[in-house]
């Protein structure tokens, strides 16, 4: 079940609902407003080592920048384990 972002037409109050149907759009958490309507999120990842990374394949970041693939610990090789994290 996917966490999607909306956001009320009436009282401008962002948040966040876990939906069943993602074509649902449930009301507004703070003023009950059926006039909610879902945002575009950035989708992330985790990658080995922990670190998150933006998924576009687009922007500020190279395949060479900080993000390593080695395990930041000696248990694992993908930084999966019960050590990493």
């Amino acid at each position: 079940m996917p966490i999607f972002e909306y956001k009320c037409s009436d009282c401008g109050h962002e948040f966040e609902e876990l939906v069943f149907d993602r074509d649902e759009c449930p009301p507004c958490p703070k003023c009950q407003s059926e006039k909610t309507g879902k945002l575009m999120s950035a989708v992330r990842s985790k990658i080995a080592g922990g670190a998150s990374a933006p998924e576009s394949g687009g922007g500020d970041t190279d395949a060479g920048s900080s993000f390593s693939s080695s395990s930041p610990c000696s248990g694992c090789s993908g930084g999966d384990c019960s050590n990493c994290g």
